[in-house]
Parts: structure tokens; sequence; C-alpha cells
């Protein structure tokens, strides 16, 4: 079982071991439809996830069966996505995506490399690399990604390690200290968040 060797492989970090769940996280799903994922993330992107689930939730009922075809969707004015309440910027970056969607196959990011998926992904006008990251490990499952750009991921270390630095500083000891994780980043970040959204205290140091 891979969350299985991740966790055996990631407790030699003495400091992220002190995080480590005994208890498996929820296995990652890869989802087929990267098309509709991608339009997903950018319409809950900086939302709550309630809030992200209503505005996605009534975008979804401006196709007759449900699903953003993307010639449906391309075609579609900015006024129209807006009155479901997206905003005026995320619904150019869906229809972006739509119109990419039909000029080229994103089935082709399954077999890509990361680092190919994402430059593919992040050609679209809207999808930055923490969305084609966030695409590779919850849709794709990818165990080995690092989304450095990830606030909760920065501040997690943080706190764990201990940092002092800032800024681009932070970041670059944040990318440095992942390195030893490689090649399950991902699990390693999924563990952070886990901790992290549990209000986070840091256990006992033992002796």
């Amino acid at each position: 079982m891979i969350h299985q060797s991740a966790f055996e492989f990631l407790q030699r970090d003495p400091v992220l071991s002190r995080v480590l769940t005994p208890e498996p996280l929820p296995p990652q799903q890869p989802r087929s439809d990267i098309y509709f994922q991608l339009v997903r993330a950018i319409a809950g992107q900086q939302l709550s996830v309630k809030a992200a689930k209503t505005i996605f939730d009534r975008f979804l009922t401006l196709f007759d069966d449900g699903y953003p075809h993307p010639a449906v969707l391309a075609d579609m004015s900015v006024e129209t996505l807006r009155g479901q309440g997206l905003s005026a910027q995320k619904a150019g970056y869906v229809k972006n995506v739509a119109a990419f969607a039909l000029a080229n196959d994103f089935a082709t990011v399954k077999t890509q490399s990361d680092d190919d998926a994402l430059a593919f992904m992040t050609q679209i006008k809207g999808v930055g690399e923490w969305t084609a990251q966030m695409i590779l490990m919850f849709s794709l499952a990818r165990a080995d990604i690092f989304p450095a750009g990830d606030q909760g991921i920065l501040n997690a270390m943080t706190r764990l390690y201990q940092l002092e630095e800032t800024g681009k500083e932070r970041r670059q000891v944040c990318v440095a200290l992942a390195e030893s994780w490689r090649p399950y980043r991902s699990y390693a970040c999924f563990y952070l968040w886990h901790w992290l959204d549990n209000d986070p205290q840091l256990p006992e140091e033992t002796t």
C-alpha cells in the first residue's frame, strides 16, 4: 500500500514524524475528467468549501444535463456566468478552459510527467501553478508534488519547523526541506494539511 510506504518513509524526518498519524489518510482517487476538475477548481478558488460548492452547483444549472460541455461553455457570455455567482475574472477563466478543451485533449495529462502536465495545464490563462498542482495531487493522485505557493503548507511548515524566515526566503527553505520527502511530497502535504486543519498542537518531545 502506497500510504503505508509513504508513512514509513516520511517517518525518517524527525520533525515531520511528530505530526504523522498512524491511521492512513483517505486515499486519493484518480478522477478521469481533468477538464471538469479544472473548471470546478477555478470556480471555487479563494472561497470556503461551502461557498465554492454553492456557486458551482448554481453554475451547473446553466447546462441542460448538468455538465459544462466545452462547446456550450465557450459560447456562453460572461454576463450569464456572473449571474450564477462567478466573478467576471473567473467567468473568463472557465471559458478559457473550455476553449482549450476544444483544441486539446486533456486525457494526455494522465500519461505526462509531472513537469510536462504542469506545463500543459498552465498554458491556459487563469490556470496557475497552484491550481495545476492541486489537479495533479487530488485528481491524478500524483505522489510527489510540492505546492510551494500554498500558504497552508508554508504556515504549517513554519510552525512545525519553527522557521524564522519570511517571504521568498521562507519559501526557499520550505522547498529545500521538502526535498527529503521525495518521492512522497504529496503525502507529506496531506499530513500537514490534516494537522493544520485540526487546530495543531505540537506533541510533546520524547527523550
